[in-house]
């Protein structure tokens, strides 16, 4: 998705409350055992959504179909994550049904840290060394369950359904050393002050979502209609304490405790109709509204040291209602130019409107709604049987959320504060694909596409020195303020190489190279524009040693990525597994390993900006060893699928 950390994600086509909280909680509570495929689309067409600038994926669940009853049972323990699922399928005629349960948790890791920020006081001339180091230990859990039904009622209709529960928490606490240090011009020193920080945090969410389905086939070939309705219903609560100490004293001096509760909503309602109009012709239109809804309150109590007591700090305190509306019309048309080569046009219009609510922002900041048309255009060449070559333009959007949105200071590390930005604008991203893939016989498949991608109003994390920062009656010393800003202009153009080949009948390789180049102009802070090269590589072998004995070996590294302040690490992978299946392949019994060699995966990270520096170092926990046992019951009459015409113009890759 050319580097790009905006993306759609989707469950069953369908978007849920609980991607807008942690996607990695989100995707580490779904067992692979339940996971059919991964959509994953580069440049979707009109039909999909605007919203996510690097594309689109959609995670497709299992859907059986056959007759009986059948499931699974899978239990994994391991040094750094264990999970379990439980699936159950029941289909008898035209109607079946399945529920799931699964969980797991990531157990109780440290990550050290450290960092040194130097930075320049242009008005009293002097130079400040920040050092910080210490350790943050986490650890998270989510359980996941729901049913779901599908019933063909005859030929042409069917319905289909599915009720899910998510839960999902975290805990974390740490600690900070921090040394200040402060000179003259002539290297003098004029302060040296030590402080030690202690904070902890839990994060609990829990969201109930449902969904609906209505299709209607017809008697002409690729007529269809798709009518759906899905709601995900969210509530959230965290907790943050902090303490800060002046040493040598150890005297508590600084402390704050908070409690934010919150509610999301999110309610889509879509149709879609595909029309025939003459051979290879074919005409799609639909239409989609959206509602997303917030609401947020946080109470966060200060302590008067003086007194020893806390009390509620209306400055940190905030509440917020936020409300999204996104109406959207789409149409696209399919068809054959002469013998030349086959088309696919389409355009997509959507209007947003926004009526947010900030308690602690300095002036309510009325978000006027805006209308974006996005065009899609591709082209495909069917050079040999085996061989196709595409040609593809998008334009996407990434709309700011509430997060990004929200002017609450975060004042829990007093040197560095973070904090929404009410005025951000929606970044606008336009994408231009040349690809070719090709089945090569008794080897496999590859795939190479050029890609060139601009992006306006770029959007990144953003940090500001200031020598001193007013909130509310506090004032805080040398520092650094964390936002998100529009920092100007970015354009990508890259290649990406995939490969699935199979030299020898045992051997089975799988590989992923991307090379991009990347130029930043950053009209906030004139002259720190920038290029990079960028790259990353995969792979993924497995080697067939008997009928019932299979290993697995992945790798991937990515190269330090460039923004608009700094260099970010690189980072490397990698692991191991064997699987042994008996029962008559019923059951099995798995080892794996994650970077067995490296207890953690150190990370360097260089930001700068005007008037600071900072160099940091984290140490990330990632080495693992588990087992894994897995158990499949029941009898089962498969029944092959209706075969669907193949859309090889917009066709996503199944990464499955």
């Amino acid at each position: 998705l050319a580097g790009s950390s905006s993306i759609r994600f989707l469950m069953k086509g369908k978007p849920a409350a609980a991607f807008g909280s942690d996607i990695t909680d989100v995707l580490q509570s779904i067992p692979a055992s339940q996971i059919k495929s991964i959509e994953v689309i580069t440049n979707p067409g009109a039909k999909y959504d605007a919203q996510g600038l690097g594309g689109i994926i959609n995670i497709i669940l299992k859907k059986n179909n056959s007759q009986g009853i059948n499931g699974n049972l899978s239990l994994t323990g391991g040094t750094r994550m264990e999970n379990g699922s439980f699936n159950f399928n029941a289909r008898k005629g035209k109607f079946g049904m399945n529920a799931f349960v699964s969980g797991n948790t990531r157990l109780n890791a440290q990550t050290p840290s450290s960092s040194d920020r130097l930075t320049n006081d242009t008005s009293s001339n002097t130079n400040v060394l920040l050092h910080q180091d210490g350790s943050t230990r986490f650890q998270r859990n989510g359980y996941q369950t729901g049913i779901g039904f599908d019933w063909d009622v005859n030929e042409h209709n069917s319905f289909s359904g599915a009720l899910s529960y998510n839960n999902f928490s975290n805990i974390g606490n740490g600690f900070t050393n921090q040394i200040q240090n402060i000179t003259d011009a002539n290297g003098n020193t004029i302060s040296s002050q030590q402080t030690f920080l202690t904070a902890n945090n839990a994060f609990h969410f829990h969201n109930l979502d449902a969904s609906f389905n209505y299709k209607k086939t017809f008697t002409k070939e690729d007529q269809e209609l798709d009518i759906s309705a899905n709601t995900s219903i969210g509530n959230r609560n965290s907790d943050n304490n902090n303490y800060q100490y002046s040493l040598p004293q150890d005297s508590l001096y600084y402390s704050t405790r908070g409690v934010n509760p919150g509610t999301e909503k999110e309610t889509e309602i879509k149709i879609d109709y595909t029309q025939p109009l003459k051979k290879n012709v074919i005409l799609g239109v639909g239409g989609k509204a959206s509602f997303y809804d917030v609401a947020s309150n946080s109470n966060v109590l200060t302590l008067d040291p003086v007194l020893n007591k806390y009390f509620t700090d209306n400055f940190l305190s905030n509440s917020l209602d936020y409300h999204q509306k996104v109406y959207a019309f789409y149409s696209e048309l399919s068809f054959p130019v002469f013998n030349l080569f086959d088309a696919k046009i389409g355009g997509r219009y959507e209007r947003t409107d926004i009526n947010s609510f900030y308690s602690n922002a300095q002036q309510q900041t009325k978000i006027p709604g805006y209308n974006t048309f996005v065009p899609s255009i591709f082209f495909s060449k069917k050079l040999t049987e085996n061989a196709l070559l595409k040609l593809s333009f998008s334009k996407r959007i990434e709309r700011p959320d509430y997060r990004d949105l929200n002017p609450f200071i975060n004042t829990s590390d007093p040197k560095n504060l973070s904090t929404g930005n009410p005025n951000l604008q929606p970044e606008i991203g336009e994408r231009y694909e040349l690809g070719y893939s090709a089945d090569i016989k008794k080897v496999g498949s590859i795939m190479v596409n050029l890609f060139y991608r601009v992006n306006d109003h770029d959007i990144q994390p953003f940090i500001v020195y200031y020598p001193s920062y007013q909130v509310g009656d506090t004032t805080y010393t040398n520092v650094a303020v964390s936002t998100r800003q529009n920092i100007g202009k970015e354009n990508n153009i890259g290649v990406n190489f995939f490969g699935d080949l199979k030299f020898i009948p045992k051997l089975n390789l799988r590989t992923n190279l991307f090379f991009f180049e990347r130029h930043t102009i950053n009209v906030i802070d004139q002259g720190y524009n920038y290029n990079s090269f960028n790259y990353r590589v995969n792979l993924n072998a497995d080697y067939q040693f008997t009928n019932n004995l299979l290993a697995e070996f992945f790798g991937n590294f990515n190269s330090a990525r460039h923004e608009a302040q700094g260099k970010y690490p690189s980072f490397t992978t990698y692991s191991l597994a064997v699987r042994k299946q008996f029962w008559n392949k019923k059951g099995s019994m798995a080892l794996t390993a994650s970077n067995p060699f490296n207890k953690y995966v150190v990370q360097k990270t260089e930001v700068f900006g005007p008037n600071f520096t900072i160099n940091g170092l984290r140490s990330i926990p990632f080495r693992s060893f588990g087992i894994n046992f897995t158990w499949k019951f029941g009898r089962l009459e498969f029944k092959k699928d209706k075969d669907k015409p193949n859309d090889s113009l917009n066709a996503p890759t199944d990464n499955g």
